[in-house]
């Protein structure tokens, strides 16, 4: 039986971007399971959270991501537009339509068995600055084609039953704080919560502790 663990992980997080490849790299080579878990971005959950980071945060964050984008070979651009809309306040509306279509979307993938390669394929368009107005035209449909699944199909279910997708996502984010952290990209494995992109190496090497091998063919 492969290895299996949980991803938590959010579309407006460029860290998430980060390692969705290197999680579709080591499914694709080793025996190993992900169950997708797409949860809100902090902006929509606790937007509040951002009212107490000291003011050297956001500087060093805007660093920091391009540094780790360049130092990973990734193309990288802040997303335009930002999949979380802001008002002329600065204020994070309860009215999110793209986020929140998106991380339906992102539920399901996963339901269809295609959701590590959804999340590939859409955060690619969304932060590699390859595509302007990500959220027009067939962007989506075409990555969601890419990463095996049928989009028109996908988004009739997603757009006809918001509220059940919305619940999944909200059992996602309970299940996420009880795994021991609140951010995102997180693996969850053996009990064991791996916050940030940069825990990728401390999961794999979990994994060998646990038997963790190379697939037939790999």
């Amino acid at each position: 039986m492969p290895l299996d663990y949980d991803l938590y992980w959010s579309f407006r997080s460029p860290y998430s971007y980060m390692v969705a490849p290197r999680l579709l790299a080591l499914e694709a080579e080793h025996e190993v399971a992900c169950r997708v878990r797409p949860v809100y971005p902090l902006a929509v959950r606790t937007p509040e959270f951002f009212d107490t980071r000291d003011p050297l945060w956001l500087p060093y964050f805007m660093t920091d991501v391009f540094r780790e984008a360049a130092f990973l070979r990734l193309p990288f651009r802040w997303p335009r537009p930002d999949p979380v809309q802001r008002g002329p306040d600065g204020r994070y509306p309860e009215a999110q339509p793209w986020i929140h279509r998106l991380t339906h979307l992102g539920v399901a993938a996963a339901e269809r068995g295609r959701g590590l390669a959804f999340l590939v394929e859409a955060s690619r368009v969304i932060w590699s600055g390859d595509v302007d107005d990500w959220q027009e035209g067939d962007h989506l449909a075409r990555a969601a084609e890419r990463a095996g699944l049928d989009f028109a199909e996908m988004a009739a279910a997603v757009d006809a039953a918001p509220d059940r997708y919305a619940a999944v996502v909200e059992e996602n984010q309970v299940a996420q704080r009880a795994a021991g952290h609140w951010g995102v990209p997180m693996m969850v494995f053996g009990g064991e919560a791996f916050f940030g992109q940069d825990r990728f190496d401390q999961l794999k090497w979990r994994m060998q502790q646990h038997g963790l091998t190379a697939r037939r063919g790999s």
